[in-house]
């Protein structure tokens, strides 16, 4: 899974099986509509400033009871609010975000697609065969706090860095690679959305596309280029990444996979035993190269 390989055929099977699966996946179109508006321009290493080629919001309706009533997007919510936004200050996990977190792994751990993950990581022997020990391994991958910033205690984890989203010493935007995080942030006026990021190979990217590559501040600080997936349920990415992260010991991980529609590029970076960044490139759609 180095990077410079072509398609990885194996890593592609399996991640197809989780698309398929993911029946809590929304639709666009129906169940959340964006606008994409401009083409994102060029930002300077280390600047803040970014012409705006977007008037309007990114999501203009996303079906929030849908949110509510799927037990793995109500549980993932609930853990978005618990981490400091800055690196170099140290977190502090309370035994209700400890609950938290054991609630929604609980709940991913329910649905068909963390199921069929399980069973692909068993099988590599990769991922222990007992659910609760299995619960046990994504706990630390991705909740164990470590140091990001060395002049602190431990300030970070995998799941605020890719999900939540994070900031370096208060000039940099790291992580955020969520679509549902990104919604909220923009509904509170905590992000404001500038454009999109084209592909490689200058296609126009579709508003039905699953996988996204933006420009956008939060909260004054502007990141240039971030890719997320759009639509997808919490279970899908946690579960494309944990197998990523698990079937490699590479330091960085870069997997070229084609899942449905989609030649993607996966990205996972390690930090110790822990995620430390995941991310998704769009590499071409509809057979578009």
């Amino acid at each position: 899974m180095a990077r410079g390989q072509g398609v990885n055929q194996e890593l592609s099977v399996i991640l197809n099986q989780l698309w398929a699966a993911d029946e809590n996946r929304l639709k666009p179109g129906k169940d959340y509509t964006i606008r994409l508006q401009g083409k994102a321009g060029y930002v300077a290493p280390g600047s803040n400033n970014a012409r705006d080629r977007a008037s309007l919001p990114l999501f203009t309706y996303v079906n929030e009871e849908r949110l509510k009533s799927i037990k793995t997007y109500d549980t993932f919510i609930s853990l978005l609010d618990n981490y400091e936004m800055s690196t170099g200050v140290s977190e502090t996990v309370t035994s209700e975000e400890v609950a938290e977190n054991n609630r929604f792994l609980d709940a991913v751990l329910g649905t068909k697609v963390m199921k069929l993950a399980h069973q692909y990581l068993v099988g590599k022997k990769q991922a222990r065969p007992d659910p609760k020990e299995f619960k046990t391994q994504l706990y630390d991958i991705w909740f164990r706090l470590y140091n990001r910033d060395r002049s602190s205690g431990a300030d970070s984890c995998g799941f605020e860095h890719v999900f939540v989203g994070e900031t370096k010493c208060g000039k940099e935007i790291m992580g955020l690679h969520n679509w549902i995080q990104f919604y909220l942030q923009e509904k509170h006026n905590h992000v404001d959305y500038k454009g999109y990021k084209a592909r490689d190979n200058k296609d126009t990217p579709d508003e039905d596309d699953h996988v996204l590559s933006l420009q956008f501040s939060w909260k004054g600080l502007v990141k240039p280029v971030g890719s997320s997936f759009i639509g997808v349920s919490p279970e899908f990415e946690f579960a494309v990444y944990t197998i990523v992260f698990m079937m490699s010991q590479d330091k960085v991980t870069s997997a070229i996979v084609r899942v449905d529609e989609y030649q993607l590029e996966v990205v996972v970076c390690r930090h110790g035993r822990c995620i430390g960044t995941s991310y998704p490139k769009l590499l071409s759609s509809n057979n578009k190269q």
